[in-house]
């Protein structure tokens, strides 16, 4: 179910093409899907915007492709986030279409921006290092299921601070900002420093021994000088992309 598909019932109601009695029946219908194994809820869509996302870790290929279908069936497209190489290959047998990503470990069925996507709906995505390649991937896979553009400025860490500053111009043009980083966790601070929108900060357990896993960089950009810095979970590139969208109110 979609936003889309409520308002289409509800004209047809109101045209008479579709009874209030059916109409009931197939909502009824609607909210949510009892698999074997999952309970999918297909409301999702209506209440936030997009349907409900899978989260690979734990489930075995066939639960994904099961997930993924029911969500399919409904709303015309899916996400998948943490899935494993056995998910990407049994999810693109069933569904040809779909757009398996290895580096952000996503499957993605749909999504994109239009052409001449508003600037207002880009989303800058900032690495501090390379090997916080894979967390923002998976953010930039998510705004895409979202239909949110997206524009990188990779590898740009406090290191070699000039790197960043010599990209002014995109910072300052930017509507909101996803800050992924490791080691010291001190990019984000910077960046919220500089520019006007929204500052997402994802720590990256990218380091070596005493940070901890990402903890040091989580706790650093918890106590950003900087200030309205929004803080996510370690490694969760989807969920800072999710928090742009909804700070973008889309």
């Amino acid at each position: 179910m979609t936003r889309e598909r409520v308002q289409a019932l509800l004209r047809e109601v109101a045209s008479g093409a579709v009874s209030v009695e059916d109409a009931l029946v197939r909502l009824a219908a609607e909210p949510i899907e009892v698999l074997a194994h999952s309970t999918v809820d297909h409301h999702r869509a209506v209440r936030q915007g997009y349907p409900e996302v899978v989260y690979g870790e734990g489930k075995t290929p066939e639960q994904v492709v099961d997930v993924c279908a029911s969500i399919a069936a409904r709303a015309g497209r899916f996400l998948v986030t943490r899935s494993t190489d056995d998910q990407r290959a049994a999810v693109a047998s069933r569904f040809p279409e779909a757009r398996p990503n290895s580096l952000a470990r996503t499957i993605r069925l749909g999504g994109l921006p239009a052409p001449g996507d508003a600037a207002e709906r880009r989303v800058l995505v900032i690495t501090a290092g390379t090997s916080d390649l894979p967390v923002a991937e998976e953010a930039v896979e998510t705004l895409a299921a979202l239909c949110i553009g997206s524009d990188r400025l990779t590898d740009v860490g406090v290191a070699g601070i000039h790197r960043l500053l010599s990209r002014a111009e995109a910072l300052l043009a930017a509507k909101a900002v996803i800050v992924v980083a490791g080691m010291d966790g001190a990019l984000p601070s910077v960046v919220g420093g500089l520019v006007r929108g929204p500052v997402i900060a994802v720590p990256t357990s990218v380091g070596y021994g005493a940070s901890f896993g990402g903890l040091a960089a989580l706790l650093t950009m918890l106590n950003s000088c900087a200030a309205g810095v929004t803080v996510c979970n370690i490694d969760n590139g989807f969920g800072a992309a999710m928090s742009a969208a909804r700070a973008l109110g889309t």
